[in-house]
């Protein structure tokens, strides 16, 4: 007995790959990996390897997905409409900032707000189309065709117009108005066009799609254009003598992309297949019909709640997103600089993007969207004092990092409320009268962070006060703008500032904004996103 123990134990020692077939072994590594001589293996798989495989299914998950093609349509679409978005809400407005106040550029603001207001005119889009052609194509073919033809017309003009803006911010205000008119219009009908192209269990990817997207054509058309229009960026990386232009121009830039818009609106035309929808009950209802459904869904009691809070819930951010980079750039920091920084923060943008509507799900859709809230607010503050302590000998490397740490902080706070409310809306949304319905809400969004603006770079002009100092001492006039700070320094002189109106509007902001979130803000939505989805519908008799 003791010997055939020996043995035993010995046996077990000495295991290797070419014991027994009754061996029982423990392999460490991929199942590839096991001996043949083992009949029993406990496989224990590197956990090195957990992390790339992960990836590597998730991608073939998603590429054998049966919506693979209709979510990268989905994506160029929404891409398509954050071009013009990305000239409106980023580059023309820095363009115009160099030349004019913050007034004057709050006037240029006023194109955006087609995007704000679209609800008024979606009853016509959700209602007008050629059942042959196709209910969404019957709109975005046209519209993407006319927006092709004013680039390459502007491609012409636009350099001459923003040269001289002070002349021209008129003419610039209209053409842009038109644009972004047209966008917001093409928007209605690929919002309500992805309530239908996408299956049920992929309609999350709704809010992924616009996510993805509008924020590519918002970082080409902002930061990589600005980077490619900078003198100093472009004779620094890309020419070999010094030019007295950047390397891209605005009339080129457009001129481009209207061979994109072209050339997407052909794929459409000659290979899309629009599917007729199972439901066209909105269409039976016609024009009029549609607006009493609209005003139907506005007197549910908790639609009421909801649309106080999207009114104003981006008030304390709409300081920081449309002023204070304005600010940075006057305090010294340049454009490539700024190019730069979003440049890093455009990946977290598509990250959290993702990610953001995996976390919006459950009972507590709009946790994440509450918790960015306070982190937004939290930037803000951060980005005031980003402006106060600029250093007045110039942008440092460590002091760039801080900026750039504010800015991808509050970018990915942003995205994290922009993807949460839209996938919360997405899932609240009546597929009947999906376009519609889908507009309201993103309406009501979009208008919260858009009806303050006018206002709030008005304001910062008006509660700054400076004196223009000459050193005779002679005379001295107000330099509270743009124009009058560099009509001072022609003079000879300094621009003494009291009060700088950017803090005192930035501040109330916040505050205010605090105020709501604790009081209602946070409360209501709250309950709002415990509600059952049947409860957001109007029924059929109500909408007749």
């Amino acid at each position: 007995m003791p010997a055939a123990a020996d043995k035993t134990r010995r046996r077990g020692r000495d295991r290797s790959p070419s014991a027994s077939d009754d061996d029982i072994g423990i392999t460490i590594g991929t199942p590839n990996g096991r001996s043949p001589t083992q009949k029993h293996a406990f496989d224990i798989e590197d956990p090195a390897s957990y992390e790339a495989k992960g990836m590597i299914q998730k991608w073939n998950e998603f590429y054998s997905n049966k919506d693979f093609g209709n979510i990268l349509l989905l994506i160029a679409l929404y891409w398509l409409q954050g071009i013009p978005l990305g000239l409106a809400h980023g580059s023309i407005p820095f363009l115009l900032k160099e030349k004019l106040s913050f007034a004057k550029v709050g006037l240029f603001t006023l194109a955006g707000y087609p995007y704000s207001l679209k609800l008024f005119w979606s009853p016509f889009v959700d209602s007008w189309y050629d059942r042959k052609f196709g209910r969404r194509k019957s709109w975005i073919v046209p519209i993407q065709l006319v927006v092709a033809l004013m680039f390459w017309w502007m491609g012409s003009h636009i350099d001459g117009l923003v040269r001289d803006p002070a002349d021209n911010i008129y003419e610039i205000m209209y053409l842009f108005l038109a644009i972004v008119f047209l966008s917001a219009t093409q928007d209605i009908a690929v919002d309500g066009w992805a309530l239908t192209l996408l299956s049920k269990e992929n309609l999350s990817y709704a809010s992924t799609c616009q996510t993805v997207g509008i924020n590519c054509g918002f970082f080409l058309s902002f930061t990589v254009f600005l980077a490619l229009n900078s003198t100093e960026f472009s004779n620094k990386y890309l020419f070999a003598t010094p030019r007295e232009e950047g390397f891209l121009q605005l009339g080129s830039y457009m001129a481009f992309w209207a061979m994109i818009y072209v050339a997407v609106t052909l794929y459409l035309i000659l290979w899309k297949v629009e599917e007729p929808e199972a439901d066209e009950g909105a269409a039976d209802y016609g024009i009029v019909g549609t607006y009493k459904t609209i005003w139907q869904i506005c007197k549910l009691p908790h639609m009421r709640q909801f649309i106080i809070v999207l009114f104003f819930a981006k008030l304390g951010f709409i300081p920081n997103d449309t002023t204070t980079q304005l600010k940075l750039i006057e305090r010294g920091l340049h454009r490539e600089d700024m190019a730069l920084a979003v440049l890093i923060d455009f990946p977290v943008q598509i990250f959290f993007g993702y990610y953001a509507a995996r976390w919006s799900r459950g009972s507590s859709k709009l946790k994440p969207w509450r918790a960015a809230f306070i982190l937004r607010l939290l930037c803000s503050v951060l980005s005031m004092a980003t402006v106060h302590f600029f250093p007045q000998d110039g942008l440092t490397t460590w002091y760039f990092y801080v900026i750039l740490l504010t800015k991808v902080a509050g970018s990915m706070a942003s995205t994290v409320q922009f993807v949460g409310m839209s996938a919360f809306i997405t899932q609240i949304a009546d597929p009947v009268i999906g376009g519609t319905y889908m507009t309201l809400l993103n309406t009501l969004s979009n208008f919260g962070g858009t009806w303050p603006v006018f206002f709030i770079m008005r304001a910062v002009d008006y509660f700054s006060s400076a004196t223009c100092v000459l050193s005779d001492m002679s005379k001295s006039y107000s330099c509270a703008t743009t124009d009058d700070r560099k009509r001072c320094t022609g003079d000879g002189g300094t621009c003494d500032v009291h009060w700088d109106g950017y803090y005192i509007v930035s501040t109330s902001c916040v505050i205010i904004a605090l105020s709501l979130f604790i009081t209602f803000i946070r409360p209501t939505v709250h309950h709002l996103e415990r509600l059952p989805a049947h409860v957001w519908r109007v029924s059929k008799e109500a909408r007749q």
